[in-house]
């Protein structure tokens, strides 16, 4: 999930984050889900998700860890409910051992109770955290085994949200269980984690009348819409059909005729970027520029998945990717001043994100790592 938490997930295809199922069995938009990174979200904004996008579902961030309570969960649950939606919660797990799981349950029951998710609404635990990617698979799924025991005491259904590169390797998602995060480039009428109760295809869908990209899910069971009541079905039909295909396209395109465009600017690195050959992330890697170089680039192309700049050198020329080619946020910002953490013994993303009043996938991203990636004493981090 985000914290926005919402899960980074690795490798150059997830990092792309792109959907282009252009075919008639594109991914529908179930469900979503919202947090306090999505700010106010008014009654309006759900009927329009209902009504125009077919959302059926809305699961709302509670809590994280064991002291955060999500701001914005009494009200996004409440007017969800007022737009007709079944209403579903999300807790995020920063538990590392039986009692801490079962503690963060307790908590995450006690706060779902306070802001009035509806009894028989899943309460489930976001398993993406930096202290579960340490922990051996056995592990997390004797504590998310706990976490989940401990939730159905407070009349609440349970179940894990992870990723799809997280599933049966860091921890057991069985079928018939589990809310699944996979973001690919082509889906080709594959219904992905068909055997699960969701696949979350997307986390930057847009919607009418609100800002901003949202998570947004397949449902593959009605594990998420059952035991509450709503009849309430979407009003606009042709609306749905025309603004679902619209969510499964994306501005990327990917094309062999791809050009260059001139674009010369000076930048400052965020953080170490690998100086490449060629524009491809196959394409040998000439060296590691540190964080804090400044480079200049006279060209910019968005290709395989990636956009990509060109520095000329004395003998010729190094690329660099600077992000995703959805995302128009890069690794390097011009003329940057930032302000620097060091990492110490017992930090970890969470730690040093909350310390900083940042989300961890945020602190995670401007530093050009992913929230599973390893930090270390004594490393320099971006918080400013």
């Amino acid at each position: 999930m985000k914290l926005k938490n919402k899960l980074a997930l690795t490798g150059a295809a997830t990092m792309a984050a792109l959907f282009l199922g252009l075919n008639a069995n594109a991914a529908r938009m179930d469900m979503v889900d919202v947090s306090n990174n999505n700010g106010y979200m008014s009654t309006a904004e759900y009927v329009s998700m209902r009504n125009e996008f077919g959302v059926k579902a809305l699961t709302v961030k509670i809590s994280e860890g064991s002291t955060y309570k999500d701001p914005y969960a009494a009200s996004n649950i409440a007017n969800g409910q007022a737009a007709g939606l079944y209403v579903n919660g999300y807790h995020f797990a920063h538990y590392k051992t039986k009692d801490q799981a079962i503690a963060e349950a307790d908590f995450a029951g006690q706060t779902a109770k306070a802001v009035g998710l509806p009894v028989g609404a899943v309460l489930a635990t976001d398993v993406e955290s930096q202290e579960a990617n340490n922990q051996s698979k056995a592990t997390n799924d004797c504590n998310n085994a706990d976490f989940m025991q401990e939730i159905q005491k407070f009349g609440y259904r349970s179940d894990i949200y992870t990723s799809g590169s997280w599933a049966n390797n860091k921890m057991t998602i069985k079928d018939k269980t589990g809310w699944i995060a996979a973001y690919p480039y082509v889906v080709s009428g594959k219904n992905w984690y068909s055997t699960n109760h969701a696949w979350q295809w997307s986390s930057t869908a847009k919607f009418r009348i609100s800002y901003g990209g949202f998570d947004v899910s397949q449902l593959n069971s009605n594990y998420y819409t059952a035991g509450q009541k709503s009849t309430v079905k979407p009003t606009n039909k042709g609306a749905v059909k025309a603004n679902n295909r619209k969510a499964n396209k994306s501005n990327y395109q990917p094309s062999t005729n791809a050009k260059w465009v001139m674009e010369t600017k000076t930048y400052t690195l965020k953080t170490a970027v690998k100086l490449h050959t060629g524009a491809s992330t196959s394409s040998n890697a000439i060296t590691i520029l540190p964080a804090g170089t400044t480079i200049k680039t006279d060209r910019a192309i968005i290709q395989g998945g990636y956009r990509w700049v060109r520095q000329p050198r004395f003998n010729g020329y190094g690329y660099l990717a600077t992000g995703p080619a959805s995302n128009t946020l890069e690794y390097v910002k011009s003329g940057a001043t930032h302000t620097y953490y060091t990492v110490k013994s017992g930090d970890s993303w969470w730690t040093i994100a909350q310390r900083n009043g940042l989300s961890m996938t945020t602190l995670a991203s401007q530093n050009g790592k992913s929230i599973y990636t390893t930090i270390y004493p004594g490393q320099r981090l971006v918080v400013r």
